[in-house]
This record gives C-alpha cells, sequence and structure tokens, in this order.
C-alpha cells in the first residue's frame, strides 16, 4: 500500500474521525441493560455473530459492491447499492446509525481529501456509511483488500470501546477482545467480495430487538 493511502485509512477509520461513531452501540447498550452482555467474553461472541451473520457481513458486501462501482465510474449501479443499503436496517436508530455516520464521513473526507470519484456520492441523498467509505476508497485508488479490512476492524472496534464503556471492562480486556477479533474480520473480508449484493441482509434477529428496545429504554447514553 502507498504511504499517503495507509496514513488515509488510518484517519478515516480512527475513532477521532467526526462520523459520531462514538455514539452508536448498536444494540450493545440495551443488551448490557438486559443482562446478555455482562463479560468480555460475551461482548465478543456478540461482535463476532454481528461479523458473522449480521451488519459486519453486510456492510462487507455492501462496500465490495460500492467499491467495485465507483471504480468504474457506474453511477446507476452505486445508485443499486446505495439504495438497498438505505433500506435493509431493521429499525429507525439502526437506519440512522449508518446513514448519519455516511453521511458524516462524505462531508468530513469530502472536504479534506477531495476526489473527482466522490462526486458520485453528492448525486442523491444520505449515503449509508459502507457505501460512502467504499466509494472514497475507490476514488483514491486504495485497494478492496485494504480498504474493506480497514473498515471492519473500524467497525469492530468502535463496538469494543461501547462495551468497555458499557459494561464496564478494562482497556486491556477491550485490547484483548480487538485483538480476538482479527481472524474473524480476515475471514469476512476475504470471502464478502465475491458475495452477491442479494445476500446482504443481517440474520442478528436479538440486535434487531436490542435496538427496537432502546428506544424507549429509560435512561441511555447512546444512539443505538
Amino acid at each position: 500500500m502507498a504511504d499517503a493511502s495507509l496514513l488515509r485509512l488510518l484517519a478515516w477509520m480512527s475513532p477521532g474521525f467526526p462520523v459520531g461513531a462514538y455514539s452508536y452501540s448498536h444494540g450493545i447498550e440495551y443488551g448490557v441493560a438486559a443482562g446478555s452482555i455482562d463479560n468480555a467474553e460475551s461482548l465478543l461472541a456478540w461482535i463476532e455473530d454481528v461479523l458473522a451473520c449480521g451488519a459486519g457481513r453486510c456492510d462487507a458486501i455492501l462496500f465490495a459492491h460500492a467499491w467495485r462501482a465507483a471504480r468504474v465510474d457506474d453511477a446507476l449501479r452505486l445508485a443499486e447499492v446505495a439504495e438497498l443499503a438505505a433500506a435493509l436496517p431493521a429499525t429507525p436508530e439502526l437506519a440512522r446509525e449508518t446513514l448519519q455516520q455516511g453521511q458524516a464521513f462524505v462531508l468530513a473526507a469530502g472536504a479534506a481529501w477531495p476526489a473527482r470519484g466522490m462526486a458520485l456520492l453528492r448525486r442523491g441523498g444520505s449515503v449509508a456509511y459502507p457505501v460512502a467509505v467504499g466509494v472514497t476508497c475507490a476514488a483514491h485508488g486504495i485497494s478492496l483488500n485494504d480498504g474493506l479490512k480497514a473498515y471492519l476492524h473500524g467497525f469492530a472496534a468502535n463496538l469494543v470501546s461501547a462495551g468497555v464503556r458499557l459494561i464496564p471492562l478494562g482497556q486491556t480486556q477491550g485490547q484483548r477482545i480487538v485483538a480476538a477479533l482479527e481472524s474473524p474480520i480476515l475471514r469476512l473480508a476475504a470471502v464478502a467480495p465475491q458475495a452477491p449484493l442479494s445476500s446482504a441482509g443481517s440474520g442478528t434477529w436479538i440486535i434487531d430487538w436490542c435496538s427496537m428496545q432502546h428506544e424507549t429504554q429509560h435512561t441511555r447514553l447512546f444512539r443505538s
């Protein structure tokens, strides 16, 4: 990977990049309140499921198809991917989680690292987070393999951070979970690019249920 590409990925997927990732828990907040997530082991199992058959897998497929569409400047194909990505979240909170982060990413990355290919993102309305990052990586000549692995690592690390704050866990325990997620992330990054767009979707119904319950949770720190 070129030095500049590496630095851009590090910046874009950093917890400090202004997309508001720290304010979303993807259902973990209600899972902790309900007692389903109460230690490092249950948090790790939760995130592994998200990657294997939930939003992690879905995002990886959407990322790959958005990257390929942007790479050949196929606006119609990208619009199809973006429309599906916006329709897939099962709850309003999960929809806002991906759409608000996506829109914030487009604004911040476009202002600091403008590129011709990113104009595809400005032709419609709000865009889901994996679509925004996939198109931006393609516009900057960052490979699908590198961009997808960085995206998945950032996605998973944010869920770990939410769990560390909510359970709570120590920072060292949190980093052990991040380390344990390396293999699931690499497995997903290897297979998702071969999956058809029609296979994008989530099978983690308990996360959808937690998101629904979170909407009326009396005390909450996170938006999802």
